[in-house]
């Protein structure tokens, strides 16, 4: 059993994890772990920050470096064990004498040398060595002889004493030497037997025990876990492998099925088409052979027949061939030009196929998020749902495990659908029919998500109203133009106040504003630096740039602009503004030159202007003419449309345009308040408002896709959902 002993020792202790060998001056690091002193020397020369090769955690080495580190004894003291062990097997010499290589040997934990008998003899006799601890032969393979192997250990400062003592004031281990003199007692010292400390010491690490052991259970525990999942997951992905194979595989066959099933319709159908057609062609061979055979008849008694054979047969003849031509003939033959007709298109095809089966994991309901976007009466509104798994990872589910419904403020059912957009990703559509306080519960699994039922505020168009009439902070006078600047907030120029007012297009706070200079501001918009421009018009008219804190930078007053109105900003800082008395809009520079006039001579008032830029087209309202009218920006006039009117499509005095991703185009009216949405061909395609501020002029489009309306007469911002 000793002998085992000795050999796990050797595996488990004795190696150092760097060099793989024995250890050499064993330095223990603060995480416990051992490793030679040239060997840790070597790593921290490498490692900045020095970790624990072992477990890597962070090691800061005291001011002598390695060296400075404490010794593991312990660790000696085994390889002390590990040597002994292996000289006391036979064949072995002596260390002192180099003879008796079979005899019994004892070993000498002062000198750390083993001993023939002749020479423990003498060694226990000499006066330098009497008081050395011996071990003999029989007590080196008893199984506790590990104990006595402990060196002893000699005061640094003096080299002939052991270390008998400990100060508990300055924790140290002190030899008798030094109580005399650096650790006298005292009350700066208090050197205690190490015996007594020990016992104490070896007390208070036995107490560790009772915190390690549950911790130990319950890590030992979690890796059996762990385990225990990692061959559940083999598993689980073997089965859910087969079922995702034998499902694509039935629609393979469905697919394969319905190949065969037209193919064989096309067979059919051909069998059918040509039988019809030969039919059709041996009858009309047959009126052909009797009409040619007529005709052949006829033919060799006109050049061959003598007039007695003409009148003898002339009246068979005619009477055969008159029978023949009045015989109606259908000689039209129906056949089948074959085309495969797809029914679904492959797009729409390859975006079910996108859902089409799943791998579904453990989603926990407590870990799932949900996102409820702003809610509009008679639009269809959308709530995001997040499956997570409960280490907050995405995960898929089943479409079935994902519950949703909603009620309306009256406790009504509104029909919620529940529809995965991608990996772990669901969207809840609704369309509420009333304002109001809707309730919206979402589950997964049959538990409720975190928050769920939701509180869901149903608004009315408009969902918004930022201001009233005044001079005062968030209060508007005479709003004539709409821009949203770079962080998505409305910016408003308004006439009566002649200043700039910035509001958050959330909550319709005000957040800034300042004055302009001109006598009638009136257009607005926002280049790609986040730099406001107005245009004013009347004394002092001008296009102005001011910085985002409303710091005036540039004034440009060309000699072509008379009028400007409304302008827009193109993302390469040029500039297009609608001149009222031009007649035209104005292409300029970044710097406020002109490049070109647009629409010369096709106006009547240009008052407010909005390019497309992905298709390059230019709308301009035209107050007068009550229509809107294209052109590109070379000035090449593309169509128009609208006139004068209040049906749909038609305009009385339309004022703000702008347009939004998909190419519509936006147009407010001035004279009755409507909003009205019209395709990138301007075909008339929805209605908004008419505006509850009436007199709609500016229009601007949010980040989030609501159409923000300047009412001038109502001195208020409305921002409406269209979409």
């Amino acid at each position: 059993m000793a002998s085992n002993m000795a050999d796990d020792f050797d595996d488990q202790f004795l190696t150092c994890a760097i060099c793989m060998l024995n250890f050499r001056d064993p330095k223990i690091l603060p995480c416990l772990h051992s490793f030679c002193r040239e060997c840790l020397q070597e790593w921290a020369a490498k490692q900045q920050p020095l970790e624990c090769p072992t477990c890597r955690e962070p090691v800061r080495l005291p001011d002598q470096g390695v060296d400075g580190l404490r010794t593991n004894f312990y660790v000696n003291n085994l390889l002390d064990f590990a040597a002994a062990k292996k000289g006391a097997e036979p064949g072995v010499p002596c260390q002192v004498c180099g003879g008796n290589v079979e005899g019994s040997k004892s070993w000498c934990a002062d000198c750390a040398i083993l001993l023939c008998e002749a020479c423990t003899s003498v060694h226990r006799n000499l006066p330098c060595s009497k008081d050395h601890e011996v071990t003999t032969e029989e007590t080196l393979k008893a199984e506790e002889a590990i104990s006595k192997f402990n060196r002893k250990r000699h005061c640094d400062k003096h080299k002939k004493y052991e270390l008998e003592f400990y100060c508990e004031s300055c924790k140290a281990l002190v030899c008798t030497a030094c109580t005399v003199v650096d650790h006298r007692p005292g009350k700066d010292h208090n050197p205690v037997e190490i015996a007594t400390v020990a016992q104490k010491r070896k007390a208070e690490l036995q107490g560790l025990f009772q915190d390690i052991d549950p911790r130990l259970g319950e890590i030992q525990n979690a890796v059996k876990e762990v385990d225990r999942k990692i061959s559940m997951l083999m598993s689980s992905k073997e089965e859910a492998t087969d079922q995702a194979k034998a499902y694509f595989r039935k629609l393979a066959d469905l697919l394969q099925k319905r190949e065969q099933e037209v193919l064989s319709q096309l067979d059919e159908q051909c069998r059918a088409d040509g039988k019809a057609l030969q039919a059709k062609k041996e009858a009309i061979e047959f009126e052909l052979a009797g009409l040619t055979s007529s005709q052949t008849f006829c033919q060799q008694a006109l050049e061959h027949g003598s007039d007695v054979h003409v009148l003898e047969v002339g009246n068979q003849i005619q009477t055969r061939v008159e029978t023949l031509l009045r015989k109606r003939l259908d000689l039209e033959s129906d056949w089948s030009e074959f085309q495969f007709v797809e029914n679904t298109v492959i797009a729409d095809v390859e975006k079910e196929v996108d859902n089409f089966g799943g791998v579904r994991t453990n989603v926990d309901a407590s870990k799932c998020k949900v996102s409820v976007k702003p809610a509009v009466q008679g639009f269809p509104c959308v709530a995001e749902l997040t499956t997570m798994s409960q280490e907050g990872r995405l995960r898929v589910t089943n479409s079935k495990a994902v519950e949703a419904s909603m009620k309306d403020p009256s406790g009504t059912d509104v029909r919620a659908q529940v529809q995965m957009k991608s990996e772990g990703l669901w969207e809840i559509s609704y369309t509420p029919e009333v304002t109001g306080n809707h309730r919206l519960e979402v589950k997964v699994n049959s538990q409720q998500v975190p928050g769920s039922p939701f509180d869901v505020d149903v608004k009315g168009n408009p969902v918004l109203t930022i201001g009233h009439k005044g001079s005062g902070v968030g209060e508007l006078n005479g709003p004539i133009g709409v821009a949203v600047d770079k962080d998505g907030n409305i910016a408003v120029v308004e006439w009566g106040n002649k200043r700039v007012q910035v509001f958050d297009a959330n909550t319709g706070q005000s957040l800034r504003r300042f004055p302009v200079d001109g006598e009638k501001p009136f257009g607005i918009d926002v280049d790609s630096q986040g730099r406001f421009l107005v245009t004013s018009r009347g004394e002092n008219l001008g296009l102005r740039r001011y910085s985002k804190d409303g710091k005036l930078l540039n004034t440009f007053q060309p000699d072509c602009m008379r009028s400007p109105h409304g302008l827009t900003v193109l993302k390469d800082g040029r500039m297009v503004v609608a001149d009222v008395r031009q007649q035209s809009c104005l292409l300029l520079q970044p710097d406020g030159s002109l490049i070109r006039e647009i629409g010369k001579g096709q106006l009547q008032d240009a008052v407010y202007v909005s390019v497309d830029e992905v298709r390059d087209v230019v709308f301009v309202t035209d107050k007068s003419a009550h229509k809107v009218v294209a052109f590109d920006l070379d000035g090449n006039r593309k169509f128009d449309f609208g006139r004068q009117g209040d049906k749909d499509g038609e305009f009385q005095e339309p004022r703000g345009v702008t347009t939004d991703p998909a190419g519509n185009i936006i147009v407010g009216n001035a004279g009755d308040g409507r909003v009205q949405v019209f395709a990138p061909d301007g075909t008339f395609k929805q209605r908004v408002g008419p505006v509850k501020g009436g007199h709609a002029t500016g229009v601007a489009l949010t980040p989030d896709g609501y159409i923000a309306v300047a009412c001038l007469k109502g001195h208020c911002v409305e921002l409406y959902r269209y979409m």
